[in-house]
């Protein structure tokens, strides 16, 4: 009862725009410890999505809760960047140090937003260009700019934009202009579509070419390891950037590398980051080289991005992650995950992709390749059922998204993979008797 009071209030002061998970029944989330959280009903579920990949180091952290206790201690929450910030300065050394990037610069923002947007204002500055290249499938954010980069309808409220876009091909391999195609023939044929766009639809002088390693929102779709490096050979004969977001691919999430750009042998001029990096606390930026990175003929300033909260949550997120090796934990309880839903032989389940602990699972009606999003809901509810939260996404609404903490247990992988196998089956099963 306490819920549909909540629910009923929800609906009476907050926009119809902003999606809620289960409807009728949704849930309010309580407490958490561990990977696990608990609702208002007394109901404990293991959270396999994370807060849309946020919480990476799972819910009561005891390392990070000191560090954020000893900051409230101070008294100073915030102070604006006009003061110095020893919490901002730490933080930025040290994914300046991770980032790849030789002698990088660091602007802390609050989102993932922000930071594309920033991303964004840094490289039209420096190529003087408002033109982008972005993929289609796409997510970048909600604000003007970000949207209109953003290849995906369903998050593209408005056709207004500051920047001129052309779009390139996503990495589909189910439908689309890349179906069907070998690693080898679709990364050709990547090449030969951002060739093609240039010589035809920009007036040459593109500013960046924005690409997310895989795609989150759109259902961790990727294309294959390299294309980026193959792209960033064309963009270097126009003097075009690369702009990598890493909101959800980033800090070791995938297990082979600690970004996703890794995997492509590349070094983006820029990346973009949030979510994980605060678990929690509004934490986001933008890390790059220092020539495009000071590309900025003005005053700016975030006013609220790395304040000393925010920025000490941040401090101990990354050093938990690196003494802890989750990179390598990402891997290997990953791999029980994928192995265990690429063992499942069921006509409804078109694919399951993704790396480490980013894995989505696509749903078609049985022997097509035709979307089935009416399934995907009764898989999401049934994982919900069985003690699990996991997500959707997927230009179609027909993959369940996977992206829990990078803290993941052996034990706790082959819990929800119980729980997945079991949904998915009797999902299934109800699809060959309707």
């Amino acid at each position: 009862m306490m819920t549909d009071e909540l629910l009923a209030r929800h609906r009476a002061v907050l926009p119809d725009w902003m999606p809620i998970y289960y409807g009728e029944e949704a849930i309010e989330i309580v407490s958490g410890s561990g990977r696990r959280v608990t609702d208002a009903s007394g109901r404990s579920y293991l959270d396999f999505f994370g807060g849309v990949l946020t919480n990476m180091i799972g819910y009561d952290v005891a390392e990070i809760n000191e560090a954020v206790r000893r900051q409230l201690a101070t008294g100073v929450v915030h102070t604006s960047t006009l003061y110095l910030i020893r919490q901002q300065v730490e933080l930025a050394e040290k994914i300046a140090r991770v980032s790849g990037i030789p002698d990088a610069r660091v602007f802390l923002t609050n989102s993932g937003t922000e930071a594309n947007e920033t991303a964004l204002l840094m490289a039209t500055n420096v190529r003087r260009s408002n033109q982008i290249l972005a993929i289609k499938n796409s997510y970048h954010g909600r604000t003007f700019a970000t949207m209109a980069i953003t290849g995906h309808r369903s998050w593209s409220s408005s056709s207004l934009s500051p920047v001129n876009v052309s779009w390139l091909a996503s990495g589909d391999r189910l439908r689309g202009r890349m179906a069907g195609l070998s690693t080898e023939d679709l990364a050709e044929a990547a090449v030969d579509d951002l060739r093609e766009v240039l010589a035809t639809v920009t007036a040459g002088d593109v500013a960046a070419l924005i690409a997310e390693p895989i795609q989150g929102v759109g259902g961790f779709v990727a294309a294959p390891d390299g294309v980026l490096g193959a792209y960033q050979k064309v963009l270097k004969e126009f003097g075009i950037l690369l702009i990598a977001d890493e909101v959800q691919t980033g800090w070791g999430r995938t297990g082979e590398h600690f970004w996703g750009y890794q995997a492509h042998g590349v070094t983006p001029d820029l990346i973009t980051f949030a979510k994980g990096i605060g678990n929690g606390f509004a934490l986001g930026g933008v890390v790059g080289r220092a020539s495009v990175m000071n590309a900025v003929p003005a005053i700016s300033f975030s006013t609220f991005g790395g304040n000393p909260l925010s920025a000490a949550a941040g401090n101990a997120v990354l050093d938990y992650v690196l003494s802890h090796d989750l990179q390598a934990n990402a891997a290997r309880v990953g791999a029980i995950l994928l192995d265990g839903l690429r063992a499942l032989d069921l006509p409804i389940l078109a694919e399951v992709r993704g790396k480490g602990l980013m894995v989505g699972l696509e749903f078609v009606r049985p022997g097509t390749t035709e979307p089935d999003p009416a399934a995907t809901v009764r898989v999401f509810d049934e994982c919900k059922a069985g003690g699990l939260l996991v997500g959707k996404g997927g230009l179609y609404g027909n993959v369940i998204r996977i992206g829990p903490a990078l803290t993941l247990t052996e034990e706790e992988a082959r819990e929800g993979l119980a729980v997945l196998t079991d949904a998915i089956t009797r999902v299934d099963a109800e699809s060959r008797i309707g």
